[in-house]
């Protein structure tokens, strides 16, 4: 069926309804069905098609149009939309283009409407960027013309229901079995873990899985621009989000403030969604000072991480570049990089104990790495070595389960 044909029977079906959207999904079921009646049979296929096209008219009017599909299947992490007439989606973890569209540009903008009125943020020619969630908790983002030159765009990302479980990355192949023993200790000694990666390398997903590993006695403070964690196991929980400013600018909540705020929560962990920018120094100050936590960063490496974490500490306090590497060397424990291979399987490929900054660069004990060549041809996740500092592992009862996890290591075994 032509593009024009389907607007024509919306408009038509929207007519029956008086043009009004607040009705039954069996109202508007036997709108559709009234208005293909009259319009005849033959002109749109065989059964499945119309079918297909009544499912189609639906969405279009109560859901998310082309997209309600993608956003119903389980296994399409992030869905793209590029103008009206181009649509990607990853699905189990391969990026590829849609054989769908939308009718127009106008059925594009009907929809971030649709996505963007319940998120009271404007978004318009003056304003045309826009972060936000669903109300299923996926993140959308949206650009506008003129910053964007190809029409609007869409980006869904998409978050696993009930969250993300260890499990669920161990049969991806995200890492072995053999290292989550290892984690499970770290995150139990509350170690102070920070995970690094390009975009969507799985750093959230690790994060949202490690928060299995949380104790039942703890009060964890969640902070993110957009909410995306899910620790639904957790019930001392309290879970704060960035507030943008109002039409008159004012007014914003940031990253920072909820930072500072959480510290008057009481919090035994404060978890940080993604440290951006300058609220790199109010959590790396809170870490300091005794509330552990876990936050993950945009970085290429772990080294990499250290230094972007540098700069944003800088952009909101005034202090010498060596005494935020000695905050930083003070506050963080653990650096987790995760990158993806040429399949797209992501995998963790870094992990390092931060020791100190001895003046010249960060002190780091390998623990992790993974590794390619003539022996693993494939690559490998390879033991390197002990954690130095686990008067933590002691303080919190985890020190016979992290020698435990370790042994399989000390026989030389080397885990895929």
């Amino acid at each position: 069926m032509q593009p024009f044909s389907k607007q024509k029977l919306r408009r038509e079906v929207l007519e029956r309804l008086n043009g009004s959207i607040r009705t039954t999904d069996e109202d508007i079921y036997h709108a559709i069905d009234q208005t293909i009646l009259q319009e005849g049979h033959s002109q749109y296929g065989t059964l499945l098609e119309k079918r297909e096209l009544r499912e189609q008219l639906f969405h279009s009017i109560r859901g998310y149009d082309v997209l309600e599909e993608y956003l119903r299947d389980d296994t399409v992490t992030e869905i793209m939309v590029i103008g009206a007439s181009k649509i990607f989606v990853e699905q189990d973890g391969i990026l590829k283009k849609t054989d769908r569209s939308f009718c127009s540009e106008e059925d594009v903008y009907r929809l971030i409407d649709q996505m963007t009125a319940p998120l009271n943020r404007l978004v318009n020619e003056s304003v045309p960027m826009v972060d936000g969630r669903l109300p299923d908790g996926s993140r959308v983002h949206v650009v506008l013309p003129p910053v964007s030159l190809e029409g609007p765009v869409i980006t869904i990302r998409k978050f696993k229901k009930g969250g993300m479980t260890m499990k669920h990355l161990m049969d991806c192949g995200e890492f072995p079995p053999e290292l989550a023993a290892v984690l499970a200790c770290l995150v139990r000694g509350r170690y102070s873990i920070l995970i690094s990666g390009a975009t969507n390398s799985g750093k959230s997903s690790l994060l949202n899985a490690l928060a299995e590993y949380l104790l039942p006695d703890e009060r964890i403070i969640t902070i993110e621009d957009s909410a995306e964690l899910q620790f639904y196991h957790v019930d001392n929980l309290v879970r704060l989000e960035t507030r943008n400013a109002n039409m008159e600018g004012a007014n914003a909540i940031t990253m920072n403030d909820l930072i500072k705020a959480s510290l008057r929560m009481r919090p035994t962990r404060i978890i940080v969604g993604e440290v951006r920018g300058e609220e790199a120094g109010a959590l790396l100050n809170a870490a300091s000072t005794g509330h552990s936590g876990l936050s993950t960063i945009h970085g290429s490496s772990c080294r990499n991480a250290l230094r972007r974490l540098e700069t944003m500490v800088l952009m909101g306090m005034d202090i010498p570049l060596r005494a935020v590497q000695g905050l930083i060397a003070s506050a963080m424990d653990i650096l987790i990089h995760l990158g993806r291979l040429s399949t797209g399987q992501r995998k963790i490929l870094e992990m390092y104990e931060l020791l100190d900054f001895d003046g010249k660069e960060y002190q780091l004990n390998p623990l992790f790495l993974y590794e390619r060549g003539e022996r693993y041809e494939e690559g490998r996740l390879v033991a390197k070595g002990r954690l130095a500092r686990v008067e933590r592992l002691k303080d919190y009862g985890q020190m016979q389960a992290y020698l435990q996890a370790m042994e399989v290591f000390d026989a030389g075994y080397d885990i895929q």
